[in-house]
């Protein structure tokens, strides 16, 4: 495994120390639409662990630092879709989110008719604006090109279901749909039900915006996001990390169904990278050195959380080139 930690060490994402300043430069979008509305700390240096067969084979930098996630945090919005459903908050992933989620937010023509399943895969096509950020901001967003200054496209919208965008404005309505059915703060949910049970250390913690406190039966409660595009999400340590990772690939410990995890892990038909906001790698293109039956979690600037059932691999690695990456993977299953 030496070779997988030289990789990772030798590979440190490109992006700056000084996370607020590389937001507020414009590596998503430029001015108005960059605003930073959450917190957003400086990041540490590269560091992970590399779980096989539940023994810890690696590990590499400061473990225990909690930084940025961006993206990850998508995926463990899934995972707190999967209580509310096995809860039976959410009986009908294919109902209407507005009948569970009573909000301006989920209302009209449009938004009417997104169901949770939508939210879950990408392929709501919600529209307008909420927490002070249009849809429109990541309309027409290319993965493929970001932080190149390629800008968007506002491209026509689709009806609910009928395509597939990786847009951080609809997955914070995910969020805010979440908190109003638990009625309940989504940390302190992800706290009692996940983290604490795994054993995962008090430094974590989980962020909103400025603008995105909501009454809710009386009590002001902050909606989270579900990345750290405009600041907030989840920040949280590589030790933390892997104690979920394992979690999720041991079929959720009793803590969250098996059933939803493998619809998770079940492609979503517009996308075969992509289930219940797990990244998929259902026919090898994604990371060719991967199994088919591999998962991750994945976020901006190098997080990845990469769970391999046939080499029984859970593997945490922080702020690794995503370039970097497939090298990475190939190493780590070389062993």
């Amino acid at each position: 495994m030496r070779a997988a930690v030289e990789w990772a060490q030798a590979h440190e994402t490109p992006w700056p120390r000084d996370i607020l300043a590389h937001l507020q430069g414009g590596f998503f979008e430029g001015p108005p639409d960059n605003e930073v509305l959450g917190p957003a700390p400086p990041r540490g240096g590269p560091a992970g662990i590399v779980f096989r067969k539940g023994i810890r084979v690696a590990e590499w930098g400061d473990t225990q630092r909690p930084d940025m996630t961006f993206s990850v945090a998508k995926s463990y919005l899934a995972l707190l879709a999967g209580l509310a459903w096995a809860d039976g908050r959410i009986p009908d992933l294919d109902e209407a989110v507005l009948k569970r989620a009573a909000h301006p937010a989920f209302e009209g023509a449009q938004n009417s008719r997104v169901t949770w399943r939508h939210l879950l895969t990408n392929t709501s096509e919600w529209e307008g604006t909420l927490w002070g950020k249009s849809d429109l901001i990541d309309r027409g967003r290319n993965l493929g090109v970001e932080g190149q200054g390629t800008k968007r496209s506002a491209r026509p919208l689709h009806a609910p279901g009928e395509y597939w965008e990786y847009n951080d404005v609809r997955v914070n309505a995910l969020a805010l749909a979440l908190l109003l059915v638990f009625r309940r703060p989504l940390p302190v949910v992800f706290g009692e039900r996940i983290a604490d049970p795994l054993g995962c250390s008090d430094s974590w913690s989980w962020r909103g915006y400025s603008t995105s406190t909501i009454e809710v039966d009386g009590e002001e409660m902050e909606s989270v996001s579900g990345g750290g595009h405009w600041g907030g999400g989840v920040v949280i340590s590589a030790e933390d990390q892997a104690r979920i990772g394992l979690m999720v690939a041991a079929e959720g410990k009793g803590l969250v169904r098996g059933e939803w995890l493998r619809m998770c892990r079940t492609p979503c038909a517009l996308n075969p990278h992509y289930g219940f906001l797990f990244w998929l790698n259902s026919d090898g293109a994604k990371w060719p050195a991967a199994s088919r039956s591999s998962a991750c979690f994945s976020g901006a600037g190098g997080h990845t959380t990469w769970m391999e059932p046939e080499g029984e691999i859970v593997s945490v690695s922080r702020w690794l080139d995503p370039a970097a990456l497939p090298g990475y993977v190939e190493r780590v299953r070389a062993g």
